[in-house]
């Protein structure tokens, strides 16, 4: 049994690790996943992964958890542990660094969108073997200021922080855990956010979807290289 643990903080039941937790097992972590809760444990993870949700960051009244895992971030951060942040991960990450997170002035960003590298991107040891211009799939309406002490490495047309480093942390905007499978399922569980964007749930499926299949290869090498640099 490996000697090096991963958590996982989910904050929906349905929007798991997907496409990273194979990575994680496949590099020798020994992955426990938590349900809107943090453990003292945590801090010392030899890896923290912290998965997207439906609430914001502002909500900490309403989802009291919120507040612990942001904590934890930010403890992780002092002690320069390494932590990845995905959606709502990554604007908890940033609050913890001293960002603060915001509902986003160009609305809801859902759907297949080209995540486009920033130069510094070529420097960085995971995204440097990215495509200049890759597809991912976008699920947010919230956003970021500037996070103190980051390294931008990729935006979007719509929204300039789609991925950052802070210390030996790493926060993504985009979802680069969904396969094509479950990023299908999410649109069919919630058909009314879709069309909130301004979309129907078909025009993506023949749009939008086939970028995503193709970038999932792309995606998966990522996290494998993302971990196994760990």
């Amino acid at each position: 049994m490996s000697s090096r643990s991963a958590v996982i903080i989910l904050h929906e039941q349905d929007k798991g690790p997907g496409l990273a937790l194979p990575a994680l097992e496949a590099a020798g972590f020994r992955c426990v996943q938590r349900f809107r809760t943090v453990q003292p444990e945590d801090v010392e993870a030899d890896q923290l992964l912290v998965m997207g949700g439906s609430m914001g960051v502002y909500d900490a009244a309403a989802f009291p958890h919120l507040a612990a895992v942001q904590s934890l971030l930010a403890e992780r951060l002092k002690r320069d542990l390494p932590s990845v942040g995905v959606c709502l991960g990554a604007q908890l990450l940033a609050a913890a660094a001293g960002a603060r997170v915001h509902e986003g002035h160009a609305g809801l960003e859902l759907g297949v969108y080209p995540i486009q590298l920033l130069p510094e991107a070529g420097q960085d040891p995971v995204f440097s073997h990215l495509p200049h211009r890759v597809d991912a799939a976008e699920w947010h309406g919230d956003t970021f200021e500037p996070v103190p002490g980051a390294v931008r490495l990729a935006y979007t047309e719509t929204y300039p922080w789609q991925a950052f480093r802070v210390g030996r942390s790493y926060g993504v905007q985009f979802h680069p855990e969904l396969s094509v499978d479950a990023f299908c399922a999410w649109m069919d569980a919630d058909p009314d956010a879709v069309h909130a964007a301004g979309k129907f749930v078909e025009q993506v499926r023949q749009d939008e979807v086939p970028l995503l299949r193709r970038a999932q290869p792309t995606w998966e090498a990522f996290w494998q290289r993302l971990f196994s640099a760990r």
